[in-house]
């Protein structure tokens, strides 16, 4: 019965497994390291001008953030850099802190963690009664876990110094995520936190508020052959990440999912290449500026 279906996101253990799938099984970050080394460059290019410090914010904080770090090193060799990241998660911190303990060139930037959400630093901040101004903002796959989107972009727009920017990443309107969450969305049982949000979606809002921005599409792909297997353990991992649903495989009606499993197969949600099902895992780089 659909009433036993749960979130992913209320088996902590089990979403961590099923995102560590899903990175092993898409060119996630691929796609992400690929858009810092030719795009993030120009990007960042003005965003420290005649600045003794670059303040850089960060909302979610993670292995990527590294990598944004040494494109703004490279931009302004020698400058200080005071980096504030925002994360809800103890664990992620605990990671984070240390890949900067084992990453070398670091000695000029200064690391401030809050363990806490975007809306928690939101309400935090607004109690001061002057809010801290950022050079770059960077909120890399977290507005899924926000309850009012349009408010979030206004306060962290409100938060950018002269020719500052935000750098947004969510998946791509054209990508395979956007299809599936519309079809099947209401059939599927997820946390009132975990919102359907794509980059269609965040343009029509920064549209509404009049905020400048441009946005940049990447393809990306997620192996998703082990899916068709039943039984395979990456599999069921998979499926629960793509439908949010914790043990979707055995949890799940029988006729849904086999209505998502002849979907996926279909050339509008996945492509066929050398024996593998690869979903479209396209992303979205969104650039607001101040």
């Amino acid at each position: 019965m659909a009433s036993s279906m749960k979130s992913l996101v209320s088996d902590h253990s089990r979403y961590v497994e099923s995102f560590r799938r899903f990175l092993d099984n898409s060119t996630e970050h691929q796609c992400m390291q690929q858009f810092m080394d030719e795009k993030l460059p120009g990007i960042i290019a003005r965003i420290g001008d005649t600045k003794s410090e670059i303040k850089i914010l960060s909302i979610g904080g993670g292995e990527i953030d590294l990598h944004i770090l040494s494109k703004v090193q490279a931009q302004y060799p020698g400058v200080s850099i005071n980096n504030e990241v925002v994360e809800p998660s103890a664990e992620q911190i605990t990671k984070y802190k240390e890949l900067v303990a084992k990453t070398s060139n670091l000695e000029n930037i200064k690391f401030t963690w809050h363990k806490e959400t975007s809306s928690e630093y939101q309400n935090r901040m607004m109690e001061k009664k002057e809010l801290q101004k950022w050079d770059f903002i960077h909120m890399i796959q977290m507005l899924y876990y926000v309850k009012d989107i349009p408010a979030t972009l206004k306060f962290f727009h409100s938060l950018l110094a002269t020719s500052a920017k935000i750098l947004i990443t969510v998946v791509s309107g054209t990508s395979s995520w956007n299809k599936l969450w519309k079809k099947y969305g209401s059939h599927l049982h997820r946390d009132e936190l975990c919102q359907y949000v794509t980059s269609s979606d965040l343009m029509q809002m920064l549209d509404k508020m009049g905020i400048k921005y441009e946005c940049y599409d990447l393809l990306s792909t997620m192996d998703i052959s082990d899916c068709f297997i039943d039984g395979n353990e990456n599999g069921d991992l998979l499926w629960d990440f793509l439908t949010e649903t914790c043990n979707f495989s055995t949890t799940a009606p029988p006729d849904l999912k086999a209505e998502i499993t002849k979907d996926l197969q279909e050339p509008e949600f996945s492509v066929k290449k050398e024996g593998k099902v690869l979903f479209n895992n396209s992303l979205s780089f969104i650039v607001v500026e101040a």
